[in-house]
């Protein structure tokens, strides 16, 4: 299994310098020792929160980070360092982003050109052609400037965008809020359909429902760490979860009542020591104030103590 992986980042974090009273410089961990691995032909869902970091983790692989960001760990694309050199390479080619933002479209460009990448052979055509009827466009499409669009039509422009051409690994920042549910279903499965053609996907959403119903592997993210990550048929039901956190968005889910944790999510130089998710665990014990590790677990990995203690943790398998 593990020539099969095509992007592994290992204990990745990132911190940005700030300045405070003058020249004073403090740093600003917004993520911290962070682990995902997505394997040709998978789907893999980072879920979590607003604020949590995600699209950080999105800007992060693909080297478009601010000049006062610094990264620390490893990322690794087909077993070796993606370096920037190699990105730069890859992005755009075998790496593509369907962003989080529709300002990345060209204001000035219709937007079947900039699908074709300004290709302007007939077979290009076809395939934007293509693309727009099995996303739903209006036949008309490609023929409009993207402030002609809809916000949910202009990302279903971004995603075909991406499937335009044969990317060996596709990362989606939230690329459905905005969309109507029967749209963001289709888009999804859009990305399901990439990754049963051979492509991994890394999707990041705060959706954790439309993620269960698509995703192989679902990744909790909770102020900047991963908490656990399950295969996403873990998530039909609560028993089978083991992060505190992560039964806690089982039971914020529209099916099983909408109820939300009491408190809040931290940031940056608010980050409690041990357990970022200490203070609103109703299982916090002195002990989680420690250092946690995230452990492999059954069918996934956790960062919870009481898991440890259990004996849940183990090798990976």
């Amino acid at each position: 299994m593990e020539e099969k992986i095509l992007l592994e980042i290992r204990n990745f974090s990132i911190s940005f310098t700030q300045y405070e009273r003058g020249l004073r410089q403090k740093e600003l961990t917004v993520i911290r020792d962070l682990n995902v691995r997505v394997r040709a032909g998978e789907l893999v869902a980072v879920v979590g929160s607003s604020g949590s970091g995600k699209s950080l983790l999105a800007h992060g692989i693909l080297g478009i980070l601010p000049y006062n960001s610094r990264c620390e760990g490893e990322i690794l694309y087909r077993g070796e360092p993606l370096t920037r050199r190699r990105l730069k390479k890859l992005r755009g080619r075998e790496i593509v982003l369907v962003p989080q933002s529709v300002a990345y479209l060209d204001p000035l460009m219709k937007v079947g050109r900039q699908v074709r990448s300004s290709r302007k052979d007939a077979e290009s055509k076809n395939r934007v052609k293509a693309l727009f009827r099995q996303a739903n466009l209006p036949e008309n499409t490609e023929d409009k400037y993207p402030f002609e669009l809809s916000g949910g039509m202009a990302r279903r422009v971004l995603v075909s965008t991406a499937r335009m051409g044969q990317p060996n690994l596709v990362i989606a920042d939230e690329p459905t809020p905005g969309m109507h549910l029967d749209a963001a279903k289709q888009t999804m499965q859009a990305f399901r359909e990439m990754a049963d053609g051979g492509a991994g996907v890394l999707l990041i959403t705060h959706d954790l429902e439309l993620a269960v119903e698509t995703a192989d592997r679902i990744v909790v993210f909770y102020a900047g760490e991963t908490l656990e990550e399950e295969p996403a048929s873990a998530f039909m039901q609560e028993e089978t979860l083991r992060h505190p956190y992560s039964k806690a968005l089982w039971r914020a889910m529209p099916a099983h009542g909408f109820a939300s944790a009491p408190g809040s999510q931290p940031y940056g130089a608010d980050r409690p020591e041990g357990c970022i998710y200490g203070p609103r665990c109703p299982e916090y014990t002195c002990a989680c104030g420690a250092e946690i590790p995230f452990v492999p677990a059954g069918e996934g990995w956790v960062r919870c103590l009481r898991c440890v203690e259990q004996g849940e943790g183990g090798e990976e398998t």
